[in-house]
């Protein structure tokens, strides 16, 4: 059992890399075609394979992750209790699953994924594989007529719907990665990552994801940065940052020199169109949530029925702690805060303690879900809570038992 026990986190890292991404795979034709639920799949194959990795590891548990852990399961707990209270009863039956379940069982899965190296060098090699397959397929299926972004599932039948905010966070957590090999690599190796690196670039264009694009440049210059900054390597790490801010100023340059095909780009699209990329729906909805949040709360999936729009789960407010406020109030956002924020001050004092690589890799892999959860997504959504589980880690370690 000691002995299989990497061959048991390798396999783990590759399946908790197809859950954590299993939306974008969805996104492209090949998967789509396919006659199983990958997510399904994933999932049950964790499920057997986690508890191997559990008895092949002695776990060594830092006592700071105390706190965060204990905020998170005050957290979930007062989401059940503030479902007597919800004027939703279907929404309560289909989201607080999602957040007192599944939410977790994605961040164990996160925070033992995390921790083993083998699982999560397997899972970082799985996630730019995935990004790489994610985009390429995006812009075949583009070239192709084969897919639409965005719109309502099913509404064209015969095309695949691109989950584009889902499609642009994976290709963003692989350029994150991808930018780690570049600058860690020698020779011939540092321009095949950075052609790798410049594909991704010009995949995250084609989605339409406005918060991807700003996502991957964040993480391209600031997870290589953390690693130098950790090497006590400062000039490198400045160097880079100014390096990456140069370039995407000058590619977005060049490509705004051509409007007609920077509008055949969706992001770009989205980004420059004549609102200049605001979107007023997303502040109206931030507005109605702080006037309605109080101290308890309205549950879950309160908010749409409580601004009139009837059980339309997609106009949440599309903020992790906003929404935290208006389903919870303000004992929510506190026991919101004191669980993510946590989790983020227990990462940041643990970077001296962990290698400088473990440390950028979490940072890659990590920052574009919590940038995304700002302006997107739910309290339901399983990544969030797989990411907070790789953030957590750092207060974990695997050993050999």
């Amino acid at each position: 059992m000691i002995r299989t026990a990497p061959l048991f986190a390798a396999l783990a890292g590759l399946a908790g890399a197809v859950l954590h991404f299993a939306g974008a795979l969805k996104s492209t034709q090949a998967v789509a075609a396919l006659p199983f639920d990958i997510t399904l799949l994933a999932l049950l194959a964790l499920l057997g394979l986690l508890p191997l990795l559990l008895l092949g590891r002695a776990w060594q548990l830092s006592r700071a992750l105390g706190p965060p852990l204990a905020a998170c399961g005050l957290l979930w707990a007062w989401w059940v209790l503030a479902a007597a209270w919800s004027p939703w009863g279907e929404g309560v039956a289909d989201r607080l699953p999602e957040i007192v379940l599944a939410g977790p069982l994605m961040l164990a899965l996160g925070l033992l994924i995390g921790a083993d190296p083998a699982a999560r060098r397997v899972f970082a090699v799985a996630v730019i594989g995935l990004g790489v397959f994610v985009a390429a397929s995006i812009a075949w299926g583009l070239a192709t007529d084969a897919v639409v972004l965005g719109g309502q599932v099913g509404a064209d039948p015969s095309r695949v719907r691109v989950q584009y905010q889902v499609a642009g966070l994976a290709i963003a957590c692989a350029a994150g990665l991808v930018a780690l090999r570049a600058t860690a690599a020698r020779g011939w190796g540092v321009l095949v990552w950075l052609a790798v690196l410049l594909g991704l670039g010009v995949g995250v264009l084609l989605p339409g994801g406005r918060a991807a694009l700003l996502e991957l440049v964040a993480v391209v210059a600031l997870a290589p940065a953390l690693r130098w900054l950790l090497q006590g390597r400062v000039a490198p790490a400045v160097g880079w940052v100014a390096l990456v801010a140069a370039g995407g100023a000058m590619g977005l340059g060049l490509l705004l020199l051509d409007p007609g095909r920077a509008e055949d780009l969706a992001t770009l699209e989205r980004l420059f169109r004549p609102d200049g990329g605001q979107d007023s729906a997303r502040e109206i909805l931030w507005g109605e949530a702080w006037r309605l949040g109080g101290v308890m709360g309205l549950g879950p999936g309160g908010f749409p029925p409580a601004i009139g729009v009837g059980q339309d789960r997609g106009l949440h407010p599309h903020n992790h702690a906003i929404e935290a406020l208006v389903e919870g109030g303000a004992v929510g956002l506190i026991l919101w805060l004191a669980a993510f924020g946590g989790a983020a001050l227990l990462a940041l004092t643990r970077l001296p303690r962990v290698a400088p690589d473990r440390a950028a890799l979490i940072l890659a892999l990590t920052l574009p879900v919590a940038m995304t959860a700002m302006v997107s997504t739910d309290l339901g959504n399983r990544m969030v809570w797989f990411a907070l589980g790789l953030a957590l880690s750092l207060g974990l370690e695997a050993r050999d038992a």
